[in-house]
């Protein structure tokens, strides 16, 4: 509901502050006092087009407020989606600021939002109908929606079906498509597959033989040095060797000149730890040993390891893996045809509910409308509209256009006298029949909601009498379940109103305001008077404003 507007710099309006409360609301004024400058303010705060020729003269902005009670639902929903902070039980704050070089600002709960949104969040807040409406009941697109509100379908269903319907279409679409890009490289799986299956490669075998090739490499160099060594120490001109001759010219001369024991003894250890660390050189040596067939083995399968991997595009421990993978693929291929001929009979099932669940929506449509029909009949005599004939037309939609909300295509038509074929609602010539015609409408279909507050624009133009007796007494119906705000030169309607506000236009020679400001009941009185009698105010015509509002 909207609880409060305030308007600053917008046409002939300087400055305004206005507060709504339940119920009907009418708003009188003389013509040409700026009545639809105010609801092109509100429009502006619920989206419209922010054009600058809309900010007051002088002024560098136009910046209207509007507040409504705490959202809750979708709304709310459709908030939070959007990254709206919404405090519980806090007012929603529209803003809108428009700048006298063209640009424009909108805002909700002081966070900037688009202007696209803030169209979606009015969708939710305010319904605004006049003679020129293009949105709301005179969109086709919306009648459906409209119709399952009345007979109160409940949608889960049907969106339920619908999307177990999408998704298993989803899924066999996928599937086949799998399969086509899969069959097209069967050879090449094939292939693939025995050649990984023939190779046998394990996880951590590359890292085993890398380490395995480095060890006996590192042992090949090591026994060549130990071979220098050895050489060194024993053969025919090797220090072993030299060491053996001079012992035995020491042992011969020893025994003529034992000073010379010492050095043969000296001779011999050096002979013990030679023998020593030639026969621990000939360990080593012998733990070096490798097979050279071996390292060769080993390098020629560490190559073709990286070469497969490389050639697969993956890491040499992943090539096992790969051959699962690529092997699936190709049992998938075979046994192809038989999934999908499940997935198809899934997709057969899933339609069928979907089309029993559309066929069960449709058929308590078609009693809906029947009523509706009849409601809107009702409604359409009193509003000196007795000639005119309601349809509500339900039509199947093909297959490609079936949705979340079912297989049917769903529009208003009126005939308006005799004889005349239906049409859409849009095209109603007269602005009064269409404004009265929309009033019956939604009177007919008070009862499924929509938005918190509702506008209707002049809708009592060019009637009197009966006629805008009915009227008021419609729109004071349609106010027990929904806020609204009606723009009237109706007497008949004014009294209905449980609060009035009263736009007016003046002037002190230099500068043009509009100021609006709500009625007491004496003001009121008087008000609802100068509609019946023009200028001039006759006490006959406030005489009958007071009956008007006492029956009211």
């Amino acid at each position: 509901m909207l609880t409060a507007l305030a308007i600053r710099d917008v046409v002939l309006i300087e400055a305004l502050d206005l507060e709504f409360g339940a119920g009907l609301s009418v708003l009188t004024g003389e013509t040409g006092a700026g009545k639809s400058i105010l609801l092109d303010a509100l429009g502006l705060a619920l989206g419209a087009r922010g054009d600058s020729g809309l900010v007051r003269g002088g002024a560098t902005q136009a910046v209207v407020t509007a507040s409504f009670t705490p959202p809750g639902g979708a709304l709310e929903a459709l908030l939070v989606d959007n990254g709206l902070e919404v405090e519980p039980g806090e007012p929603l704050i529209v803003r809108r600021i428009v700048k006298a070089d063209g640009g424009s600002r909108a805002l909700v709960n002081d966070q900037p939002v688009s202007a696209a949104l803030l169209r979606e969040l009015a969708g939710y807040l305010v319904e605004i109908h006049g003679q020129h409406d293009d949105r709301g009941l005179l969109n086709p697109r919306g009648h459906r929606a409209l119709l399952d509100a009345f007979a109160r379908i409940d949608p889960a269903p049907l969106r339920e079906a619908h999307a177990a319907w999408r998704a298993a279409q989803d899924e066999l679409a996928r599937a086949r498509t799998d399969l086509e890009n899969a069959a097209r490289d069967r050879e090449w799986l094939e292939h693939a597959v025995a050649e990984l299956r023939a190779l046998g490669a394990s996880p951590g075998e590359e890292a085993e033989l890398a380490e395995r090739r480095a060890a006996m490499q590192r042992g090949e160099k090591i026994a060549a040095d130990l071979q220098a060594v050895a050489a060194l120490l024993d053969g025919s001109d090797a220090a072993l060797s030299q060491l053996r001759q001079a012992a035995r010219i020491l042992e011969r001369v020893a025994e003529d000149h034992p000073a010379l024991a010492e050095s043969l003894a000296a001779i011999d250890r050096a002979l013990v730890e030679g023998g020593l660390a030639q026969d621990k050189l000939d360990e080593a040596a012998d733990a070096l040993a490798f097979d050279p067939a071996a390292l060769e083995a080993d390098e020629a399968r560490l190559f073709e390891l990286r070469a497969v991997a490389r050639k697969h595009r993956v890491q040499p421990d992943d090539l096992a893996v790969l051959a699962e993978d690529l092997a699936a693929k190709l049992e998938h291929i075979e046994a192809g045809e038989g999934g999908i001929a499940r997935l198809e009979a899934r997709v057969a099932a899933a339609a069928a509910d979907y089309r029993a669940a559309a066929e069960s929506a449709r058929a308590v449509r078609c009693g809906a409308a029947q009523r509706l029909d009849g409601a809107v009949a009702r409604e359409l005599a009193p509003l000196k509209l007795d000639a005119a004939r309601f349809r509500t037309v339900i039509a199947p939609l093909p297959e490609e256009q079936w949705s979340a909300s079912g297989a049917d295509r769903v529009e208003f038509e009126i005939a308006t006298n005799p004889g005349a074929p239906f049409a859409p609602l849009a095209k109603i010539a007269s602005g009064g029949e269409l404004s009265r015609f929309l009033l019956a409408l939604k009177v007919s279909l008070a009862e499924q909601g929509g938005a918190a507050t509702m506008i209707f624009d002049e809708i009592d133009r060019g009637v009197g009498g009966a006629v805008a007796s009915a009227i008021g007494e419609r729109l004071a119906r349609l106010a027990e379940h929904t806020q609204l705000l009606v723009v009237t030169h109706s007497p008949q309607v004014a009294a209905r109103g449980q609060g009035h506000f009263f736009i007016a236009k003046a002037s002190d020679g230099l500068v043009t305001r509009t100021g609006v400001r709500a009625l007491d009941p004496t003001e009121r009185r008087e008000e609802i008077a100068r509609m019946l009698s023009g200028a001039e105010i006759t006490n006959e015509a406030r005489a009958q404003a007071g009956r008007l509002l006492a029956a009211a």
